[in-house]
């Protein structure tokens, strides 16, 4: 990037820091608001970055900033994603940071491989399939599980960003935590998004409750704080600095973990995790779970995850159609919203933790896909899906679950100069997590994202409450191959929503060429399994009448992603960063 292109991109975030809120914070919590804790609150037209050596794209300018200068004095996209979750952390402290879990898709350069990382967060040893159960036996209120200690699981984010960099990078550890920790320390200003999402968080989501976010967030009268307030962190930065001299360990089995457990605990609707749950804690590398794409290998995080797995089904499905010349329009969307079902129902039938549970083999084979896709009419939309009966060995019958995910989180890629590729997706749930602080950082409410209920009708449900079990997830970090090299690295936050995110950013990409910067800011149109939802406020909403006609049922929704994508084509990297958060993209 030029000196003069690197001003502009620095301009464009000095800009952006200080926007006005473009969205109403007032009124009741709304069932809509209940799911979507991270509303859109901002669009900001943008342009795609391109660059010839590095890049990066994540969800705020000053993370973004912060790996560009690693990339910059030779680091690796290892250590720049340090950078960026930690300076993540602490000026976008809702959506994730070291109190949660997250799960990472690496290529690595020098050995052509490509692998995956799994950080999700643990249930405690000491949970059980009914932890989630009233008094009287039925499953709790969401949200009167999520705010608590109960809610929290062992967080992985901290383990898995030191394990890649102790393997791939060549930065000092401390070097990198260092510019997150001298800011938390001399403070930052709160940016119109964070803003925003703390007025919203008071009141019903109980964000001003809980003694350690009361005193971060809202000021001495109890107000939530302004954008552009000076917030300084004085506790995350003492942790920082015991991070940089002791590792993870002082985080899992010291002084950190300590404070972690006893915050659990003491908290409202205690939880019960324990030093042994934290000292236990590992990231597991784990096979890709890829599936060929019209010549492309579309590859990302497996189980735990669904994220790979359903994005492939998806994909898979619609590979029995000619989207490319139907082009954008109601057509392919149709087919692609009805993939989405049929996807979906697999998902929920059968995908969870696969270390707890025996899953079908066959949920990406192609004959089995040809035979979803048949069950596509192009001229009417199937009610709610079923499952189907993918290849198996031993795979074992649960009950379907429709517990969803709430979009609590973030993404970012990375590219360095000697072609390493980072795509990962990091979260503590939902907005605000579990609402517990701990060491001046939210911990997780990722329990929550196992099924409430253990069984259904006498059959137990894949995505149970199991000790040391890992909820499943549809964070879906993706890397695009072509010919065995890196296209595409992509991924969003969003909830259960990621993946649709995610599926339709590569039809776009991949089928119709599209910018990538283009292709991430384009209206999301999206299905579940249920009714379609169609973003608001955007040109989506014209299509209505041509997809109820086909039958579909629509809802118009505020539909947050927060997408970041670098495009590797013809030797130059081309990024993007959703209109709809502050992400912006860098590179040289």
């Amino acid at each position: 990037m030029s000196i003069l292109h690197k001003k502009a991109v620095l301009a464009f975030a000095s800009t952006l820091l200080t926007s006005t809120i473009l969205t109403g914070l007032s009124g009741p919590l709304s069932a809509q608001e209940a799911v979507q804790p991270e509303a859109t609150h901002a669009v900001v037209e943008k342009q795609s970055v391109k660059s010839e050596k590095f890049m990066v794209a994540s969800a705020n300018p000053i993370a973004t900033q912060v790996g560009y200068e690693v990339l910059e004095r030779g680091g690796t996209a290892a250590d720049a994603a340090v950078a960026v979750q930690f300076m993540l952390n602490l000026v976008e402290p809702q959506s994730s940071g070291i109190g949660g879990g997250a799960f990472m898709v690496y290529w690595d350069a020098k050995s052509k491989t490509l692998t995956t990382f799994d950080g999700r967060e643990k249930a405690p040893m000491a949970a059980t399939p009914d932890y989630w159960l009233g008094a009287d036996g039925q499953p709790v209120g969401w949200f009167d599980a999520v705010v608590g200690g109960k809610s929290v699981g062992v967080p992985g984010t901290l383990k898995l960003i030191e394990t890649v960099q102790q393997r791939y990078g060549n930065q000092d550890w401390a070097s990198l935590i260092e510019p997150t920790r001298a800011l938390a320390q001399g403070g930052f200003q709160v940016s119109p998004r964070l803003a925003s999402l703390i007025e919203k968080a008071q009141g019903k989501r109980k964000l001003e409750t809980m003694a350690g976010t009361r005193d971060y967030f809202f000021d001495k009268n109890g107000n939530p704080l302004k954008a552009g307030t000076l917030l300084r962190n004085p506790e995350f930065a003492a942790a920082l600095a015991l991070i940089q001299k002791e590792g993870s360990k002082v985080f899992y089995e010291g002084q950190i973990a300590k404070d972690i457990v006893a915050a659990v605990k003491t908290e409202e609707n205690g939880g019960v995790l324990t030093m042994a749950d934290m000292k236990a804690y590992t990231v597991v590398e784990r096979k890709p779970a890829c599936a060929d794409y019209r010549g492309y290998e579309v590859c990302g995080m497996g189980p735990p995850s669904s994220g790979a797995l359903t994005v492939g089904q998806i994909l898979s499905i619609l590979s029995n159609y000619d989207i490319p010349a139907m082009g954008p329009g109601a057509e392919s969307t149709h087919l692609y919203l009805e993939a989405a079902k049929l996807a979906y129902a697999d998902r929920g039938l059968y995908m969870a933790d696969s270390d707890f549970v025996k899953m079908p083999e066959g949920l990406l084979d192609a004959n089995y896909l040809k035979s979803r896709a048949a069950l596509i009419d192009p001229s009417k939309a199937m009610a709610k899906a079923n499952a189907g009966t993918p290849p198996w060995k031993e795979a074992s019958i649960y009950a379907p679950d429709t517990q969803l995910e709430r979009p609590g989180t973030s993404h970012f890629s990375i590219v360095d100069a000697q072609g390493n590729v980072v795509s990962i997706t990091t979260t503590i749930e939902t907005g605000f997590g579990s609402r517990v602080m701990s060491n001046g950082f939210l911990l997780n409410n990722e329990l929550t994202d196992f099924s409430r209920a253990p069984e259904e009708d006498g059959k137990p449900i894949a995505n149970r409450v199991e000790g040391g079990k890992r909820p499943r997830s549809s964070m879906a970090p993706t890397i695009v191959l072509k010919d065995g090299a890196p296209v595409l690295a992509i991924g969003s936050p969003g909830g259960s929503r990621i993946i649709n995110y995610v599926a339709q950013s590569i039809v776009a990409i991949l089928d119709f060429n599209m910018d990538p910067q283009v292709a991430i800011s384009q209206p999301h149109i999206v299905n579940r399994n249920g009714a379609t939802d169609i973003e608001e406020n955007t040109d989506a909403v014209a299509m209505i009448p041509a997809l109820e006609a086909l039958g579909h049922e629509t809802k118009v929704s505020d539909l947050n992603s927060g997408l970041h994508v670098i495009q590797i084509k013809d030797g130059a990297l081309i990024g993007g960063a959703d209109t709809r958060r502050e992400g912006t993209v860098m590179g040289d």
